[in-house]
């Protein structure tokens, strides 16, 4: 690829609602995913390493909570005088004022950058959304969509026909071309999903999204666009009037937006299911925390876990992910749970099927959820506890604690 031919835009504002108390102070494309990495970090390294250097990073909830770790896209070697990292925020002031401001999805935001993207002038727009784990080597995609002339690729994964009901299935002919979406429908008629990775042309692109917006002027009320996410009008109007391509991820693939599916893929992650750190050749790339070693006392029981640095391990431990700094006394026992940085977890404790945020304190009463009671835990079995709260009480299945919560 040339340098400057596709211009990369991964979609890191959204507010993150169904992560509940997890996302109540920071925006989910932060939180992280086997202790030392954040989820923004997957599409950033798998962009990097495909080598796209220019790249777009669209913040807009909790912005703070993400800009440190960014830090000006330095980790990833996206710090250069020209060209690229820049963070994209929300604007007013710049044209109609259903086109500023916060975005009511992610083909609404792709229509608030229209006017940056056009001024740009990339003859091609890689999307990619920064709450889904994968590793894909991205350029044999973007040469067979350049190779083409197609208007628009689609990356797809294969999951279940329940999955596929709660994502936009993607109907698929024989020759790779997109035929239609099925959006969120209660009986999908394939197991073919959007990953939320996008290729577009950019001229199709600027112009789609302008035609639609002149349609949708009249058809909705107050400031809205109407565009809404690219399922709704967007990917279906390029279906219409161009060609579409879908092109299947290679390796492990997850959405990880909800507690479910977030525990899940930790679970994944320790059953050895995940091959995205598989890569020596496109490492995941993080700001790495500047921590010691951990360290595992004699009386520690520790099975089918990971601990990142700066842990302090004495008690069991079994089917966890401790984040750096996490200090399990002796006599505590955490069993199937995600534990984020800097929570002490006291002796006597026990925590089981939980999401446990940083800076929290559990105390020596503290009886915290419970085995679930299918293999693959549901969203309401789930305790979610808030940033710095301290817990010694009783803690029943699917509560959830606000951030900075006494119980």
């Amino acid at each position: 690829m040339r340098r400057g031919q596709v211009l990369a835009v991964v979609q890191a504002g959204g507010a993150g609602g169904r992560m509940d108390v997890l996302t109540r102070e920071r925006a989910k494309p932060a939180l992280p995913f086997g202790g030392v990495h954040r989820l923004i970090d997957f599409p950033l390294s798998s962009l990097v390493h495909s080598q796209v250097s220019d790249v777009w990073v669209s913040l807009e909830y909790q912005v703070t909570s993400l800009d440190d770790y960014l830090a000006g896209g330095r980790p990833w070697s996206l710090d250069r005088n020209r060209g690229g990292f820049r963070r994209m925020v929300p604007q007013t002031g710049t044209g109609p004022t259903s086109e500023e401001g916060f975005a009511q999805g992610n083909a609404d935001l792709l229509l608030k950058m229209a006017a940056d993207l056009a001024a740009r002038g990339p003859e091609h727009v890689l999307v990619s959304s920064a709450d889904h784990i994968f590793n894909m080597d991205l350029v044999p995609v973007v040469e067979e969509h350049v190779a083409r002339g197609s208007a628009a690729t689609v990356v797809t994964a294969e999951v279940t026909r329940k999955t596929a009901s709660e994502n936009v299935a993607v109907v698929v002919g024989s020759d790779g071309v997109v035929q239609e979406l099925e959006v969120k429908v209660a009986r999908p008629s394939t197991g073919t999903v959007a990953t939320e990775i996008f290729l577009y042309r950019t001229d199709a692109l600027l112009e789609t999204l302008s035609a639609l917006r002149a349609e949708l002027d009249e058809a909705v009320e107050g400031d809205s666009t109407g565009l809404g996410d690219f399922g709704e009008h967007l990917l279906p109007r390029l279906i219409e009037t161009s060609s579409v391509r879908a092109v299947p991820i290679e390796g492990y693939w997850r959405d990880l937006g909800q507690p479910a599916t977030y525990l899940q893929g930790h679970r994944d992650l320790l059953a050895g299911k995940i091959d995205v750190f598989d890569h020596p050749d496109r490492p995941v790339i993080s700001h790495w925390p500047d921590r010691p070693a951990a360290r595992i006392r004699h009386t520690a029981g520790l099975a089918n876990s990971l601990v990142s640095p700066g842990c302090v391990v004495a008690g069991e431990v079994d089917g966890c992910v401790l984040g750096p700094g996490v200090v399990v006394e002796k006599g505590a026992r955490v069993t199937d749970s995600v534990i984020f940085d800097d929570v002490v977890i006291a002796s006597g404790a026990v925590v089981h099927t939980a999401v446990i945020d940083e800076g929290c304190m559990v105390g020596s009463k503290a009886r915290i959820g419970a085995a679930p009671s299918r293999r693959q835990a549901r969203d309401e079995e789930i305790v979610l506890v808030g940033t710095g709260s301290t817990v010694d009480s009783a803690i029943e299945p699917g509560a959830r604690l606000e951030p900075g919560t006494t119980a």
